[in-house]
């Protein structure tokens, strides 16, 4: 290691790191000074240093708050790893005991996801971990990008493009859509053609955060009912009435008996539906890893 290294390692200490992470990641001083419980005047110095250590001003202060420079979101992931390494090298005990551990688990997924999950995970929880809780928030790509770059939740469940700079994408499950209607419909057993789903009339389901909103240019062509921001409004209105719910199979067959609803195949190959999951790049965290797991096995379920 050279001297210039060792001269830069002996400048940086973890508080800096810790400014650096929670300023990227707010982009406001007096929430980084709020969170790590800093005076205004001891972040402005802080950032003063570590625009010196690395020879960029790092953040720029705008009417809306302070902006990253390009060489910032290049230093984000590294800082980011660094202070998960660290925490790991001071913890005694990195491991993850569920019958034993407090904690709330923060996770964006959108309303199809946390209806497929949501009550197999709290029952899960009951024996596995019962001290153990979850926090869903609704949330499409740009937001749960946002929360997961602030530390507001720990990973986020949805239908995401190409992986982006310090962040990674896993595959959680895929599905396809079909229809769902009322188990005694009149002009369905069992089956329906494509003259059936475009004329008896559909109950549609939409939101920003959803993980799909339709099934292709097909949807175009189907008389319309009402349109509701949930599936599980949807699927609770198909099984009073004659409407039709096109909506992910894994879904419907979920609810299909306590609704009373009959599950059928589309009259035309289905569109598929890719759900992932989405997670800053190096944060190693035990608790995590062991919930994503419940949360694949949720979904099996």
């Amino acid at each position: 290691m050279s001297e210039f290294d060792i001269n830069q390692i002996r400048r940086l200490d973890g508080g800096l790191l810790l400014v650096f992470r929670e300023l990227l990641r707010t982009r406001r001083a007096s929430t980084v000074a709020d969170r790590l419980g800093l005076s205004p005047s001891a972040i402005s110095h802080a950032l003063n240093r570590l625009r010196d250590l690395f020879d960029d001003p790092l953040f720029i202060r705008r009417p809306h708050g302070f902006e990253p420079t390009r060489r910032a979101e290049e230093l984000g992931p590294q800082v980011e790893a660094l202070i998960e390494l660290t925490g790991r090298t001071l913890t005694r005990d990195a491991g993850f005991d569920p019958l034993r551990a407090h904690r709330l688990f923060r996770f964006a997924a959108p309303e199809f996801v946390t209806a497929l999950i949501g009550a197999e995970l709290i029952n899960r929880l009951k024996t596995a971990a019962p001290e153990v809780t979850f926090g869903v928030s609704f949330a499409g790509e740009e937001d749960a990008f946002r929360a997961l770059r602030k530390g507001e939740i720990d990973f986020a469940i949805g239908r995401f493009g190409a992986a982006r700079p310090g962040f990674i994408v896993e595959a959680l499950f895929e599905d396809h859509y079909c229809v769902a209607a009322r188990r005694d419909h009149p002009q369905l057993r069992g089956e329906i053609s494509e003259p059936q789903w475009q004329g008896i009339g559909h109950i549609y389901a939409w939101s920003a955060a959803e993980v799909g909103g339709d099934v292709g240019e097909a949807h175009l062509r189907i008389k319309h009912l009402a349109s509701v921001p949930q599936w599980l409004t949807a699927l609770a209105m198909a099984a009073s009435t004659d409407g039709l719910v096109t909506c992910p199979r894994r879904l419907a067959e979920r609810h299909a008996e306590r609704l009373g609803l009959q599950v059928l195949n589309m009259p035309f190959p289905p569109q598929g539906i890719s759900v992932s999951v989405m997670r800053r790049t190096g944060a190693t965290d035990a608790g995590v890893d062991w919930f994503l797991g419940q949360v694949r096995a949720a979904v099996e379920a």
